[in-house]
């Protein structure tokens, strides 16, 4: 039997972090990841793959939805085929994984699966915006089976009680810890308790069609400075943005999520570079706000998918 778990929490929490450190709790066990991103461009299977452990990327769309539910079975199935100790999915930010059980319960199909629950990480820094805004975010509070409260080093003692309580007030049933840098103790896995999973969603779902992607194609050798000033004129009003850029002999890994942007040096190797995926949900001018940015800033993109 595979063991597996599911791994949520809306974007930029910080599950690609997290889950680079989570592995080595199976130090002793031949692993797979599975991960999924909603845009049409995969960036955490780079992020991930200096790991050296099998890993499949699942793109353009939530592995739940109807739309990419075929490929995430097949894909599944596959990695099932290969006998690995442990399998970690790695969901989409944007994903409603509420049919995860009814998923993994078909029998005929998944009978070498043993579900061992879903860790949910929250960004204690911006969950009360998201919360609000984004309607997956309750939803993956749903399926969840462990709460990970993290970047507590970036938040005020106050916002860390008033995430706890709006935790609490939707999930009081759940363990929830407190964490930076997505540090999680093996103890904790103790506290995984499957049994949780509502199961109040059909096995078939569609996608939200409230949920706005956009692929920004940089110029190359663009400016940084002229990069950063473009990107923090479209931040507010997007969920997240990440990406790889070259510029200056150099490669920058670019993330952006809330109202904190990040481009730092990256010495990994990539493929992938010159391409930032924008998401943002309804009622969020992004469209308009990337517009405008390219009328300041003309020398950073070159097309918009």
């Amino acid at each position: 039997m595979s063991r597996l778990y599911l791994i949520t929490g809306f974007l930029g929490a910080g599950k690609t972090t997290f889950l680079k450190q989570f592995i080595h709790l199976f130090h002793d066990s031949r692993i797979h990841i599975i991960v999924n991103e909603f845009g049409k461009e995969g960036i955490d299977g780079e992020l991930m793959s200096s790991l050296g452990i099998a890993l499949d990327e699942i793109i353009n769309g939530s592995i739940f939805c109807t739309c990419r539910l075929d490929k995430f079975e097949e894909v599944l199935q596959r990695t099932l085929s290969q006998n690995p100790d442990v399998i970690v999915v790695e969901a989409s930010g944007l994903s409603d994984p509420t049919n995860v059980r009814k998923i993994l319960n078909q029998r005929e199909k998944f009978k070498n699966v043993e579900y061992q629950g879903c860790i949910c990480l929250v960004d204690a820094k911006q969950f009360l915006k998201v919360y609000h805004t984004a309607s997956v975010v309750k939803k993956q509070l749903n399926v969840s089976d462990l709460l990970l409260l993290n970047k507590i080093d970036l938040t005020e003692q106050e916002q860390i009680l008033k995430v706890k309580q709006a935790l609490q007030g939707q999930r009081p049933d759940l363990p929830i810890y407190e964490t930076s840098f997505g540090q999680f103790q093996e103890e904790w896995l103790g506290r995984l308790d499957p049994a949780n999973t509502k199961e109040d969603t059909p096995l078939f779902q569609t996608a939200d069609i409230t949920l706005r992607k956009y692929l920004l194609s940089i110029k190359k050798e663009v400016n940084l400075a002229e990069l950063q000033g473009f990107l923090k004129m479209i931040l507010e009003d997007t969920y997240r943005i990440k990406g790889f850029v070259y510029t200056g002999g150099n490669k920058y890994l670019v993330s952006g999520v809330g109202n904190l942007l990040e481009v730092t040096l990256y010495h990994e190797n990539t493929e992938k570079t010159d391409l930032l995926v924008v998401l943002s949900g309804a009622g969020m001018p992004v469209k308009r706000a990337i517009k405008t940015a390219m009328e300041w800033y003309p020398g950073v993109v070159e097309r918009i998918e």
